[in-house]
C-alpha cells in the first residue's frame, strides 16, 4: 500500500513526548524515521514506569515511538557527533528539542546543517521560545500552570488542576507535525527548506480557543467553573437516581428535546431557559431543576434515552469504558505490533483516516541499540 510520507527521511534528535508524537505521526504516514539516542538509558521515558507491558518495557515510551529505527550516539564523542551531522546532512527533516544554543555548540544548528543541505526542514520545540525565556525549563505541568491551563481547571472551590494527560506536550507535537508538512510542502514546490519553531508556552495559548479569545477580544479572565461551560448550558456533569450524568447541550431544539423526555417540556418555554444565552445566564436554578428530574432513574437509562433522541449525553468512562466504546462503534482502537521476541506492542491506533494512503504500522517501537 502506498503511503503519504514514504520518501520523506526523518532524523529525530528530541525526546520525551511533544517531539516523538510528532515524528511518529510522520513515521505512520510513511516517513523514515532514525531516532537518535543517548547510549546505555535512551530517551528519558524508556525509563518512565510503571507501567511496563508484557516484555516489561514502559508504556510511555511506546505510545510515541513506533514505526522508527534507533541509534544510539554519545554526542560528546567526536566520531558519533560527525555521524549525527552525516545523518542530518542527508536528511529531509530534523526534529530537535534540546535547550535553546546546544546544537548550534555542538555543530547541529539549522544554519550549520543547511549550508551543506539547503532543502533541509528542521524543526526545534522548546518550551518558551529562543529568546528571553531560552533558558526557562519546559515541562508539561509548568506550561499548564504558567499558561493559564490549570487556571479553568477544576472545581471553583478546590485547588487549580491540570488535565490528566500531558496535553501541551501534545498540542505542541500536532502543531510541530503541521509545520513541518506545510514546510516540506513549500520545499517540494521551491526547494527551499526553512526553520520550523514550536514552543510550548505558544502552543497552549492557541489552543486555549475560545477562553483565549474571550480574553483577548473580550477582557474576561474566566475562572475554574468544575466541568460546567462559560458559553453554553446545560453543558456539564449532572448525579442521577445512580451514577453521573453527561449533558452537552448545544441549541435549543435539543434543550426542548431534552425536557420532553424528562417530563418536563414547559421547562424549554419558560423565558429563564427558552434561549442558551438565558440558559447560562440562569445556570443554577436550571441545573437544579435538571437534578431534581433526573434523579428519577439511573444515568445509564437517561444516556440510552436521550442518546436515542439524538440529545447528546453520556456517562462517565474509565479508560477501560472508553476503549470499549470505541469497538463496539467499529472504530477498531487498537492495533497490536508484532516484535522479533514474540510479544506485543498493543498501541492506540492513528486516528487520521486516509482513503488512498492511509497510516500503516510497520514496527513496534524500538528496543534500545
Amino acid at each position: 500500500m502506498s503511503s503519504s510520507l514514504g520518501d520523506l527521511r526523518v532524523v529525530d534528535f528530541s525526546r520525551v513526548l511533544a517531539g516523538p508524537f510528532a515524528t511518529m505521526l510522520l513515521a505512520d504516514l510513511g516517513a523514515t524515521v532514525t531516532k537518535i539516542e543517548r547510549p546505555g538509558t535512551g530517551d528519558d521515558t524508556r525509563g518512565w514506569g510503571p507501567p511496563f507491558d508484557e516484555s516489561g518495557q514502559a508504556t510511555y515510551f511506546q505510545s510515541v515511538n513506533r514505526n522508527k529505527e534507533s541509534i544510539t550516539l554519545d554526542l560528546t564523542d567526536e566520531a558519533d557527533l560527525e555521524r549525527a551531522r552525516a545523518l542530518a546532512r542527508e536528511a529531509d527533516v530534523v526534529v530537535e528539542n534540546f535547550r535553546p544554543g546546544l546544537m548550534e555548540r555542538l555543530g547541529l544548528g539549522y544554519d550549520d546543517l543547511r549550508a551543506d543541505n539547503p532543502g533541509l526542514v528542521y524543526c526545534s520545540i522548546t518550551g518558551f521560545g529562543r529568546d528571553r525565556g531560552a533558558e526557562l525549563p519546559g515541562y508539561d505541568l509548568l506550561i499548564q500552570a504558567l499558561g493559564g491551563l490549570m487556571s479553568i481547571t477544576g472545581s471553583p472551590d478546590g485547588e487549580p488542576q491540570k488535565v490528566g494527560v500531558a496535553v501541551v506536550d501534545v498540542f505542541a507535537g500536532l502543531f510541530a507535525t503541521v509545520g513541518m508538512l506545510a514546510a516540506v510542502r513549500h520545499r517540494d514546490a521551491t526547494s527551499e527548506g526553512q526553520r520550523v519553531e514550536i514552543n510550548l508556552l505558544s502552543s497552549l495559548l492557541a489552543a486555549l480557543v475560545n477562553q483565549g479569545t474571550g480574553y483577548t477580544a473580550g477582557g474576561v479572565v474566566p475562572a475554574r467553573m468544575g466541568n460546567a461551560h462559560p458559553s453554553v448550558a446545560p453543558y456539564e456533569v449532572l448525579p442521577c437516581g445512580e451514577g453521573d450524568l453527561v449533558l452537552a447541550v448545544g441549541n435549543d431544539r435539543q434543550f426542548g428535546v431534552l425536557c420532553e423526555r424528562l417530563g418536563a417540556a414547559g421547562l424549554a418555554e419558560d423565558s429563564r431557559y427558552a434561549t442558551n444565552t438565558a440558559r447560562v445566564e440562569n445556570r443554577e436554578t436550571l441545573r437544579a431543576e435538571l437534578v431534581r428530574l433526573l434523579a428519577e432513574r439511573p444515568a445509564a437509562d437517561w444516556a440510552k434515552e436521550l442518546s436515542a433522541a439524538r440529545v447528546p449525553a453520556g456517562v462517565v468512562n474509565d479508560l477501560a469504558g472508553a476503549f470499549r466504546l470505541a469497538a463496539d462503534l467499529g472504530l477498531d482502537p487498537i492495533v497490536s505490533i508484532p516484535r522479533d521476541d514474540g510479544t506485543a506492542a498493543r498501541l492506540t491506533r492513528n486516528p487520521i483516516g486516509l482513503s488512498a494512503t492511509p497510516p500503516a504500522y510497520r514496527s513496534a517501537p524500538p528496543p534500545l541499540s
